[in-house]
């Protein structure tokens, strides 16, 4: 009874640590299952081709027997042709036992190839399982990943207060005040460069003036316009296009 509980207490602490190994890395686990059952379907596989080549020799023995067969039912027929029904009837008795041999085989081969369809028809369909199960260990794998990943975010945003009381926040209202600071710098700048444009559209419009009447007095100089004509012409000018074509008319 002592014993019976020692056992079974070592029993419990093995089926602890086996459950620790388990949800440790239950991915691990079930490729470890994966990888074991494919070991054991080559195994199978091997087993099966083996017995294939046990219905192959089957087959063969079986085709040599119906040969057989054929050729003493044609010496029967000979000897009787020839009269000698001795001979033929030592054939004969050959002839059926090789066909009761012929027959007891062809149902061992029919049930080789059962058997062997059978167990073809189970490996092809653990094999598909095992398609399965693979792709349902990737999938899981990458779910865990993916799980594992969004767990992990989730915490870090919850760690990251974008409060204004927090460093970040600090730094951040730091950030603001120079972009308002620099911008501030350049509206300055370009207030300031309208300064005195005033006095230089009036010191341009005076240097035209003078530039025009300078052109005009060259031009009675040199006898290309009258005075008169000139006159006319700068009425002309201040009245405009339209007030002209009007008082020539």
């Amino acid at each position: 009874m002592i014993f019976g509980k020692f056992w079974r207490a070592i029993a419990a602490q093995v089926n602890k640590l086996a459950n620790f190994f388990w949800t440790a890395d239950p991915i691990a686990q079930m490729q470890y299952e994966y990888d074991k059952a494919v070991d054991d379907m080559k195994g199978g596989r091997e087993g099966l081709e083996q017995y294939r080549g046990l219905v192959e020799r089957v087959t063969r023995q079986v085709e040599g027997e119906k040969k057989h067969v054929a050729q003493l039912q044609a010496k029967v027929k000979a000897y009787l042709a020839s009269g000698d029904r001795e001979t033929a009837g030592k054939f004969a008795i050959e002839m059926n036992k090789a066909k009761q041999a012929l027959v007891e085989n062809e149902a061992q081969l029919a049930m080789h190839e059962k058997a062997y369809n059978n167990n073809v028809r189970k490996v092809k369909n653990a094999m598909g399982k095992l398609k399965a199960i693979k792709e349902k260990i990737q999938s899981y794998d990458a779910e865990l990943k993916m799980s594992k990943a969004e767990a992990e975010m989730a915490e870090l945003a919850k760690d990251f207060n974008f409060d204004v009381t927090t460093d970040f926040g600090q730094i951040e209202d730091v950030i603001q005040d120079k972009i308002a600071l620099n911008r501030g710098k350049a509206r300055v700048a370009a207030d300031l460069s309208e300064e005195g444009m005033a006095d230089i559209e009036k010191e341009e419009a005076m240097e035209n003036a003078m530039a025009e009447d300078a052109l005009r007095n060259f031009e009675v100089e040199m006898g290309l316009v009258t005075p008169s004509t000139s006159k006319i012409e700068d009425d002309v000018k201040q009245m405009g296009p339209g007030e002209t074509e009007t008082e020539t008319s």
